[in-house]
């Protein structure tokens, strides 16, 4: 991870410290299909949750390819 993956996806986000700035990661899970195109985020609290990550791939595995 690189910060302008981080940036591109949006989960780098920047904030201020008593007028310094800083920045900070999101928790998020991001499913990226395999042609490359991103078919899920989840950001926050919920995105702690391992389980969202697999009931989401398992999901976009289950999916009809398109014809």
């Amino acid at each position: 991870m690189n910060r302008k993956m981080l940036k591109t996806y949006g989960i780098l986000k920047g904030y201020n410290v008593k007028t310094k700035p800083m920045s900070g990661l999101l928790r998020a899970n991001i499913i990226i299909d395999k042609q490359g195109i991103i078919q899920f985020v989840e950001e926050g609290d919920s995105a702690v949750d391992p389980n969202t990550a697999l009931t989401m791939c398992t999901t976009l595995h289950k999916k009809e390819p398109a014809k």
